[in-house]
């Protein structure tokens, strides 16, 4: 008889020992994200934003953003994947801006965006650059940075420039470069 609970003691240790080694190994590991999130100090976080950009009553487009970290009291927003539309004097949309981050300024009125930023106009002009302004007021985007604008029949490149929202009015600031028809200003 004392073979019977030698056996039956080692089964159950055993089995025991098993369930120990089997709940001791992790397959998987937490995902764990180490530094610090913008959603950690911000005041408010918000998902999938929407915003309309008004000056003086007028629409001059909407905000849009997957996700916004609100910060100073409610007047500087930090969007991630970012886009706006641009509309004309009379609200007729003619155009968009997009970028992978973005700030937006409610005191000045000021959206920059950040990363690879696109610009493009219902007429067929894309502008790139890895951060543009657009400033509400005046109704200008420009940046100092490195742009590439590309229009049907030209191309043009440089260092830093200033235009209307529809890309028609366009100042180059410095090394301007480009291929394709243009019309050189008093000819």
């Amino acid at each position: 008889m004392r073979a019977p609970v030698i056996r039956s003691a080692a089964v159950v240790i055993a089995v025991a020992v098993v369930a120990v080694a089997g709940c001791s190994r992790q397959k998987t590991r937490p995902v764990a994200k180490g530094g610090v999130s913008l959603a950690d100090s911000a005041e408010q976080v918000l998902f999938n934003m929407r915003s309309l950009l008004t000056d003086k009553g007028i629409q001059r487009g909407e905000l849009f953003a997957d996700s916004a970290y609100i910060f100073d009291d409610n007047t500087r927003i930090e969007l991630r994947k970012v886009r706006a539309t641009f509309n004309t004097a009379l609200g007729t949309k003619d155009g968009t801006m997009s970028g992978d981050r973005g700030r937006y300024d409610l005191r000045q009125q000021v959206l920059e965006g950040f990363g690879h930023v696109v610009i493009t106009t219902n007429d067929g002009k894309r502008l790139t650059s890895p951060h543009v302004r657009y400033t509400q007021s005046i109704n200008e985007v420009s940046s100092d940075s490195a742009f590439t604008l590309v229009e049907p029949g030209r191309t043009v490149s440089g260092v830093g420039f200033r235009a209307d929202p529809q890309l028609s009015r366009f100042q180059i600031i410095k090394a301007a470069r480009g291929q394709g028809s243009f019309t050189l200003p008093g000819t």
